[in-house]
């Protein structure tokens, strides 16, 4: 049987202690998955943080990780997310280099593709994107000309659309007692 590879964003719950991270990407390592990105952060609860991994790899795969992160002590909960169905962002801060004659043009890029100039020197500018990957990656191809001296990108971000979450309510209750004992 023939698996094919793609890019799968997964949402993860997970108590918000030292260790997680991890195991958590240990599961994936440990599989020969390449994590694309890798975010977490805080949600409203601060001892629940929220990961948002992007791999690509085996389908069957991802499916027998996914089953192995549910089992893990500090995994609350744990979805793959459709791309149909879900927002995807990421942020980009790109340091431009950029004097007198082609300042105009790097900040007309910047405007086409709704980003912030948040720094201006001499001989560079600097600009914040927000977006999916690919226009981040669309942004990054027209300002190679100019030469990107540095590049800082947060990883991806992902919720579903609409009234769907990821909450504590999605594993049997005597898991959920069992891991807060």
């Amino acid at each position: 049987m023939h698996h094919t590879e793609r890019t799968q964003v997964v949402s993860v719950l997970v108590e918000n202690r030292s260790g997680t991270l991890s195991r958590v990407s240990g599961l994936f390592a440990r599989r020969g998955f390449n994590i694309d990105s890798l975010t977490v952060g805080e949600t409203v609860d601060r001892s629940i943080s929220r990961m948002t991994i992007a791999v690509t790899g085996d389908e069957a795969v991802l499916e027998q990780i996914i089953k192995q992160l549910g089992k893990l002590v500090d995994v609350i909960a744990v979805r793959e997310l459709d791309p149909a169905t879900c927002m995807r962002r990421e942020i980009m801060l790109v340091k431009v280099g950029a004097d007198e004659t082609t300042r105009p043009a790097v900040i007309e890029i910047a405007g086409i593709f709704r980003s912030r100039v948040v720094d201006v020197s001499m001989d560079t500018i600097t600009i914040e994107a927000t977006g999916d990957m690919e226009k981040l990656n669309g942004l990054m191809m027209l300002l190679l000309p100019y030469g990107i001296l540095e590049l800082a990108r947060t990883g991806m971000v992902a919720l579903e659309r609409g009234a769907k979450v990821l909450s504590t309510e999605e594993l049997p209750a005597n898991t959920v007692s069992e891991k807060n004992e």
